[in-house]
């Protein structure tokens, strides 16, 4: 799958709605949904950002994108409520979540950890997941097949040393995708799963390793064959899995 050539129509009258929509990732997986058929929500905490996603993929030709910003620090349960409102009002359902949008904290050890700082990574990349995936379940369940795809990391799955709540949030985002995937599996035909996207050129990655030279590791472009696989249909049997998007397994986190 990592080497997955999707067909140009795979999302074709799909609505997907992407978190951290506005930069890295978030923004070229967006691109790349949109480029294969999507109608893309995009959902991010600065308005500027996600027009300007919103301009080129429209100035590529490709499906019109809607724009929902929405800060996830701050959101409340009637955010997410009036949100799903608004895609059930324009579109009537879903058939994709990309849980795209994480920060990461400090990078120092538990002793000094800013409790502050802690609770925040953790409502942003734990507690905004369960509160959208809980608002928009109804809509997903409303698509022939739907798909909700988490982001992990490596630090999510054997924790290091001074990755303080990052890892933590990303050991519970792997609890989540199994806990729903199993809670699912036999009563929907919604799919959950986990991508590990290793390391990649982002801003975040640039904060982890300030002195990495972005040239030497993928570019978001580079891992999106996994992006489009579990949002399009020909992953309608994969469930409860967190994989790597990348060939190597990375000794260092996204």
């Amino acid at each position: 799958m990592l080497d997955y050539q999707a067909p140009s129509d795979l999302l074709k009258d799909k609505i997907i709605l992407v978190t951290g929509a506005g930069d890295g990732i978030g923004r070229v997986a967006a691109i790349n949904y949109a480029k294969h058929g999507a109608t893309v929500i995009l959902l991010g905490r600065t308005t500027k950002k996600l027009e300007a996603v919103y301009d080129e993929i429209e100035n590529l030709g490709y499906p019109q994108a809607a724009i929902v910003p929405l800060n996830l620090d701050g959101a409340t349960e009637h955010d997410y409520a009036d949100l799903a409102n608004i895609i059930e009002t324009e579109f009537g359902q879903l058939d994709g979540l990309l849980h795209n949008a994480s920060i990461l904290g400090d990078r120092t050890g538990l002793a000094n950890y800013e409790a502050s700082t802690f609770e925040q990574v953790m409502r942003i990349n734990v507690t905004s997941q369960f509160m959208l995936t809980q608002a928009v379940m109804p809509l997903l369940q409303k698509a022939k097949s739907a798909s909700i795809a988490f982001t992990t990391s490596s630090v999510g799955r054997k924790a290091r040393a001074y990755w303080g709540a990052y890892a933590v949030s990303k050991f519970a985002t792997e609890a989540m995708m199994q806990l729903l995937a199993d809670e699912l599996e036999n009563t929907s035909e919604i799919r959950v799963n986990a991508i590990n996207p290793g390391a990649t050129a982002t801003s975040m990655r640039s904060r982890a390793y300030p002195a990495e030279d972005p040239n030497t590791i993928a570019s978001p472009e580079d891992i999106m064959p996994l992006y489009l696989y579990l949002m399009g249909d020909d992953s309608l049997e994969v469930n409860g899995q967190s994989i790597d998007a990348q060939e190597k397994k990375e000794k260092t986190s996204n």
